[in-house]
């Protein structure tokens, strides 16, 4: 048998497979658009902008519907029923990590993010109670963010109102939390290894974002064989674990497990409490990745979200005003805001959700996978398949949110100005998967925000009619485009 004879053999045999593969399972799947052998529905989805596909899909297939991302099935979900009757109403049946091929492969399975099962389960209990001691929800983890926001204010001095790009200053005030938090520490902001560090973060998140990635996490043995921006997101995340590695053994060398200090020392202290069982989680490896995890969810989504902030006030100036407004009333120039002005300050509060909605920050949430065999909607997903949830779907519903295209407070407050919750409202996810900072990054937004504007004018380098806010990618994240702005002491 020739070379070419082999070859043809070969690829009618896989095409043969892919078909009987793709159309078992369609019988019992969701509907979807007819995928092509070996390469899915890929040709069919416009990478730069899933959101805007997986909404033309669902007028044709409904709100549940099947996409082959190349040979393996998606369940999608869109629009808030079907999304809550997933990781709500059946939260646990939902609760697995669905595939994100680059993520396997840089974290075997370690970590709080992409981690499965019962090493999940118990990671992540473990990282709440831990940040519960921590003080989070308390009065000292706000005491930290006051004095980060404080620090915030001093360095945005510094650039005496001169156009600056705001991208690692506000990087760097939820960055030092985290620190503070995980190793007891603060960075000056102008540290360079502390500046490389949010540099590659945030580099990550762009790449993350981009068609190329989307493309291999379709195809993953692309992740294997081709040269890449993905290399470059692994090469990044080992500069990242190396640098933690080192303070993982300042910690081991200066450890007093009658007074633990910070994140590292109650896992080392949980770490020999467990040294006689041999199947442990908690080892250096896991401790390395969970804390790179608590890093990238807890610095990059709370400073894109305030950088994001920024440049939607620039673009509307009269909201701007009427949250400087409230906050003189409220707070006046000289206090520092505390979260009890929350409550007083419907309008900020406002303001604050609706960028978090309009801006939608992670548009297809992270991927989830069902964890038994489970029968939705008279479908029958099989365990392990993956389930892609359209949060731009529940963040831009029409019926909630009049004009959800529109940056407008007014989605947040009833007729009379009152603060108006909505079940709507899931940029952190929801359900047993959501956001385990969500307190802390609402804190730091709340407290952030409302510090640089007590203290700062916005002054936009051109007109508002003019300022851009459409985000230049938004596959994984939306990032809003570079900008710069004054910030004119009041």
């Amino acid at each position: 048998m020739d070379l070419l004879t082999f070859l043809v053999l070969t690829l009618s045999c896989l095409l043969l497979f892919s078909l009987w593969r793709q159309s078992s399972g369609r019988g019992k799947l969701p509907p979807g658009p007819t995928p092509l052998p070996i390469i899915g529905n890929i040709l069919q989805i416009d990478v730069k902008n899933i959101s805007q596909c997986l909404t033309n899909f669902s007028k044709v297939y409904g709100p549940v519907f099947t996409l082959y991302f190349g040979m393996k099935p998606t369940v999608v979900l869109h629009g808030y029923e079907a999304v809550k009757e997933a990781l709500i109403d059946h939260g646990e049946e939902f609760s697995g990590r669905g595939s994100f091929p680059l993520a396997e492969n840089i974290n075997k399975g370690l970590g709080i993010i992409f981690s499965h099962g019962n090493r999940w389960k118990e990671i992540r209990r473990f990282s709440l109670t831990t940040l519960r001691n921590l003080g989070m929800g308390k009065r000292t983890i706000e005491d930290r963010v006051q004095e980060e926001a404080q620090c915030l204010v001093e360095e945005l001095r510094r650039t005496n109102g001169a156009p600056c790009d705001p991208t690692f200053i506000l990087g760097c005030a939820p960055c030092n939390v985290i620190c503070s938090i995980i190793f007891q520490n603060r960075f000056d902001y102008k540290d360079q290894d502390f500046l490389n560090f949010l540099e590659k973060t945030n580099e990550n998140v762009k790449i993350l974002s981009s068609p190329w990635l989307q493309f291999c996490n379709a195809f993953p043995i692309l992740l294997d064989y081709c040269p890449g921006s993905h290399n470059t997101v692994a090469k990044n995340l080992d500069h990242i674990k190396s640098y933690l590695l080192e303070k993982i053994k300042e910690h081991q060398e200066s450890l007093d497990v009658t007074n633990p200090r910070d994140f590292i020392d109650y896992y080392l202290i949980k770490s020999k409490q467990e040294n006689h069982n041999q199947h442990s989680i908690f080892t250096a490896d896991n401790l390395a990745t969970t804390v790179t995890d608590l890093f990238g969810a807890g610095t990059e989504t709370t400073s894109t979200t305030l950088r994001y902030a920024l440049l939607l006030l620039l673009k509307h100036p009269h909201v701007t005003a009427k949250v400087q407004e409230e906050i003189v009333f409220v707070i006046g120039q000289q206090r520092r805001p505390c979260m009890q002005d929350r409550s007083h300050m419907p309008y900020t509060d406002a303001m604050i959700h609706e960028v978090q909605r309009f801006i939608d920050l992670i548009p297809t949430n992270l991927p989830h996978a069902v964890t038994c065999d489970i029968k939705f909607r008279n479908y029958l997903i099989p365990k392990g398949t993956t389930v892609m949830t359209s949060l731009s779907s529940v963040l831009h519903d029409s019926k909630e949110f009049p004009n959800p295209e529109t940056f407008d407070p007014g989605h947040f407050l009833d007729g009379n100005g009152n603060f108006k919750k909505s079940d709507y409202f899931m940029p952190f996810s929801a359900g047993k998967r959501m956001c385990a900072g969500e307190g802390l990054a609402r804190m730091e937004l709340f407290l952030f925000l409302t510090t640089v504007l007590q203290n700062f004018k916005l002054k936009p380098l051109v007109h508002p009619m003019d300022i851009d806010t459409t985000p230049v990618v938004n596959g994984f994240a939306s990032v809003p485009p570079p900008y710069q702005l004054c910030f004119i002491p009041v």
